[in-house]
């Protein structure tokens, strides 16, 4: 269960061509939000297959995938996590990897990485408890991606009809500048609207003028046309 061997396993499999669309399409260029990031060049379901055979890797191995230069031997490590996760129903395991994703969460230093870990570990793991503040400190942070991860773990909640963190810390963020924030927000603003349509309704009618065009377009996006334009409208009265 060597991080060693898992990091040669991918970089064998290193397309140039793929790398060179991958650092395009998530804005490694300078300036940009993930400015730098090292892409090998595999998708995503090749990770997953490879990841298999080493399900049962020991955390202080997966700490060496989560600050290697390459994204996808990042997102192998975050993908082992989710599954060790997943498949333990262990309380202390559950906490221990809870903890370590948070400990080293800014690792997670692109959007993919954020939303296919922070689901699963973050929300599952607050799902039945009464104290989810690390959520909102989390939205607090200086940190673009620990701001994701508080409202895209939210996720977990929407799934099981519980809308109130959603609805609180897309508030927090309504202003916020980046537009994966903007982004996000509008993403967990329309699941909650399409597991009960007056739960993104209410919330419109408080905040669609002052919304972000982006936040306000990704939450109304399975809205009725006339609805739709509605809220639109009130964007551009806000004008």
């Amino acid at each position: 269960m060597s991080a060693k061997f898992l990091i040669e396993e991918l970089t064998a499999l290193a397309d140039n061509e793929q790398a060179a669309f991958l650092q395009g399409f998530f804005k490694t260029g300078k300036g940009q939000y993930a400015e730098g990031d090292v892409f090998l060049g595999i998708k995503v379901p090749k990770t997953r297959a490879i990841i298999k055979a080493y399900k049962d890797m020991p955390l202080h191995e997966i700490e060496t995938l989560l600050y290697s230069e390459f994204h996808e031997v990042r997102l192998a490590g975050f993908l082992l996590l989710v599954e060790q996760f997943k498949k333990t129903d262990d309380t202390d395991k559950l906490t221990q990897i809870y903890n370590f994703y948070l400990e080293h969460a800014r690792q997670a230093n692109n959007w993919d990485l954020v939303d296919l870990s922070c689901r699963d570990i973050v929300g599952g793991y607050l799902l039945d408890k009464k104290d989810r503040s690390r959520l909102y400190r989390l939205s607090l942070s200086s940190n673009l991606w620990e701001q994701r991860i508080s409202i895209v773990s939210t996720w977990m909640f929407i799934k099981h009809l519980e809308f109130e963190d959603t609805l609180r810390i897309s508030e927090t963020l309504l202003t916020h500048k980046h537009d994966l924030i903007h982004k996000a927000v509008g993403w967990m603003l329309r699941e909650a609207g399409k597991k009960d349509k007056s739960v993104l309704i209410a919330f419109l009618e408080r905040h669609s003028a002052a919304m972000p065009r982006t936040t306000l377009r990704y939450a109304i996006e399975h809205l009725a046309p006339n609805e739709r334009q509605k809220y639109m409208n009130n964007k551009h009265k806000d004008k």
